[in-house]
This record gives structure tokens, sequence and C-alpha cells, in this order.
């Protein structure tokens, strides 16, 4: 059982409802739940073509759709991040003393061979235990 467990949700996915109920089956008795996404901006090339109000807008559109996923759960906290979802998955998860990252990850391709995919990262640097659910 764990006491601190992070739900790393990637909002064009659909695992939402199952990975919060494996986090309520894995969280002891007191244990808290933090359901996060991580907003990555536009690549700082691109960002001189692009409105910092659509980007924000972009940003509250995520936070919206982070806490529609999340509904009515009172159980459950939530945190938007911002940067590469790797990278902030895991930073955050040290930051706050997470002992559990749950998160989702689709069937690898040729790509994430060379180039990794973010389940991957965040397994290798991540400070805590790991589940990984598959989705197709």
């Amino acid at each position: 059982m764990y006491q601190k467990i992070l739900v790393s949700l990637a909002l064009n996915h659909g695992y939402s409802m199952k990975a919060l109920e494996l986090a309520r089956g894995l969280k002891a008795e007191g244990g808290e739940i933090i359901a996060v996404h991580a907003f990555e901006p536009v690549h700082t090339s691109v960002s001189l073509f692009v409105d910092d109000e659509l980007v924000k807008k972009a940003r509250d559109s995520s936070e919206d759709e982070l806490r529609k996923r999340i509904g009515d759960a009172d159980d459950v906290q939530i945190k938007l991040l911002t940067g590469t979802a790797g990278s902030m998955v895991t930073a955050y998860a040290k930051e706050v003393g997470v002992d559990c990252i749950i998160l989702g990850s689709h069937k690898p391709g040729l790509k994430d061979f060379f180039l990794g995919s973010t389940a991957a990262r965040i397994m290798r640097y991540a400070p805590c235990s790991v589940h990984v659910l598959r989705i197709d």
C-alpha cells in the first residue's frame, strides 16, 4: 500500500477511470491521490508566431479537461504541470514525496525504440515505484 500516489494522465487517452480505480486499490488508509497532466507549451522557435493569449487558452482548456476527467472525485487532488511530461512528472514526484506513479503507455512503435516513450522516461528516472497500464 502506498501513502502518496501520483496518477499521470494524458488527456488524449481514455484510461483515466481505470488508473484512478487502480490508485484507490493501492492507496493505504489515510493516503492521497494526485492526478497530474503535463501541459507542453509550444517549442521556443514556434512561440514567436503564437499569441500568448492562445497559449493561455490552451493551458486553461487542459486544466478544464483534467478536472472533467476527475469529475466529482473528492478523494483526488489535481495538478497541471508545465513542461515535458517525462521530466515534469518525475520532478514533481520527487518534490512532493510520491511513493508510486501510475501511468498509461501505448504499445511501443519503432520510433519509441529510437526516441524513448514518455512512460520509459518516467520509469527510468522515477524516485519511486511505477505501475504502467497498457492502453491500446
